[in-house]
């Protein structure tokens, strides 16, 4: 077979050109393109790292800072409370102040009315001593036919209203 015979022949040139194009290979992106991917890498890592610290960075002031925003909160609300509490103190106060007030014109009303009660249980009382005095008087005269002296008589119905 000739063809088998004439492979030795090839073998030098194919060696050589295998290794002139591996060399070139080698050379274009080993050295060439290799250390600018790694350098693309190495830069991406920094980059990342350094993203990685900056949002650190502002996650401990935003922490920071929402405390502070927190603790300003907090006076405000107790600062609203005071101002809640006083303002209930001073509506409790007027509105004290008020039913005292309505307490006083209401014990004034009720002076008085007690007052024209009184009066009025007097003159009711005089009116009916007077109605039982005239009637017993009469009484006397139609069904003893005496006459009986008026204070006797007076006298007699107080203190028969007043015994019951």
């Amino acid at each position: 077979m000739p063809q088998i015979a004439q492979l030795g022949e090839f073998y030098a040139s194919q060696i050589f050109w295998l290794v002139v194009f591996f060399g070139l290979a080698f050379f274009i992106v080993g050295r060439g393109m290799v250390p600018k991917v790694m350098d693309t890498v190495a830069h991406r890592d920094k980059q990342i790292s350094d993203d990685f610290a900056a949002a650190e960075q502002a996650r401990r002031e935003a922490d920071v800072q929402e405390e502070a925003w927190r603790q300003r909160e907090n006076a405000r609300r107790a600062e609203a409370q005071s101002l809640i509490a006083d303002a209930r103190a001073k509506a409790t106060l007027a509105s004290e102040k008020r039913l005292g007030e309505a307490q006083r014109v209401i014990e004034g009303k009720l002076g008085e009315a007690e007052a024209r009660i009184a009066q009025a249980l007097a003159s009711a009382s005089a009116e009916i001593e007077n109605v039982a005095t005239d009637a017993a008087r009469d009484v006397i005269a139609r069904v003893a036919g005496i006459t009986v002296d008026d204070g006797a008589v007076r006298s007699a119905v107080k203190e028969k209203l007043a015994h019951g």
